[in-house]
């Protein structure tokens, strides 16, 4: 199956040189690379987002796998949909899944279903493959959307992908799809979101996602976010710089409600 691109014309242009300028504007490519063993990626649109999707994937080497983990916008398809065979085409490239290491998760977590629907609309996992592309043509990528999942289902899958991930001999980084605070005054949002941001830079999944569910945070891809967390400890993550954070109310100008993306790096 060939997934085609959902919201190119609307996230993005639909035109693929114009893409590739609006991508160049945002990345940096005098930044200093790091291993990555799993980021934070924001995914609006890219006018919005772009400058601190493009810092934080220029600041990586690149491996020969992503794994997408993103939030459920739409509602459609299982709880934990893992597209496991295909490609995705956006103006710019198309990506082959990694049939192995999908497979691999798969069998290591029940929680998972195979399912191709949940992906179909979603924008999530889609907004990061024009940085993708713009800096290889040949990465793979295993797409997984996460409507609902308690903490515990998070520490379970998050186990299942640490060890789908050791057991292939070659590189990954797991990226967690997420937008921080959504439509609060600025200065509320920076608040809260340095709350969330800290204990992501700590490697502790369990302080953030008490912290987000008992700030009533509302940061749309923290079980992404808390799989990411957990699966790059178990990894051997022992660090975490902030790349880049800002709020939607740089761009718009409207600091009254604003919506917080925030590019981290874990090491």
């Amino acid at each position: 199956m060939k997934r085609s691109a959902a919201v190119a014309g609307q996230f993005y242009y639909d035109d693929s040189s114009r893409l590739f300028q609006q991508v160049e504007q945002y990345v940096d490519i005098r930044a200093v690379k790091e291993d990555a063993i799993g980021i934070i990626s924001p995914h609006a649109g890219l006018i919005y987002s772009g400058a601190v999707a493009g810092a934080t994937y220029s600041s990586i080497r690149f491996p020969e796998t992503f794994l997408l983990l993103g939030p459920n916008h739409t509602g459609l398809g299982p709880p934990i949909s893992l597209m496991g065979e295909g490609e995705w085409e956006i103006p710019t490239g198309t990506f082959k899944i990694d049939r192995k290491l999908a497979g691999r998760i798969a069998i290591n977590t029940p929680l998972v279903t195979k399912d191709s629907q949940a992906h179909i609309f979603e924008h999530s996992l889609e907004v990061q493959l024009p940085f993708l592309s713009y800096f290889s043509r040949d990465v793979k990528i295993v797409p997984m959307t996460m409507l609902t999942a308690s903490f515990d289902d998070c520490i379970e899958l998050a186990e299942g992908i640490a060890k789908a991930i050791k057991s292939v001999d070659y590189s990954v980084v797991i990226v967690a799809s997420s937008d921080m605070s959504h439509y609060l005054p600025d200065r509320i949002a920076r608040q809260r979101d340095s709350m969330a941001i800290g204990k992501i830079l700590e490697i502790n999944p369990g302080a953030f996602y008490e912290t987000i569910r008992k700030e009533k945070i509302s940061m749309c891809g923290y079980i992404p976010a808390t799989v990411m967390i957990h699966a790059a400890k178990l990894l051997g993550a022992d660090s975490g710089r902030l790349i880049k954070y800002m709020t939607s109310g740089e761009v718009s100008g409207d600091f009254e409600s604003v919506v917080g993306y925030a590019g981290i790096i874990l090491s």
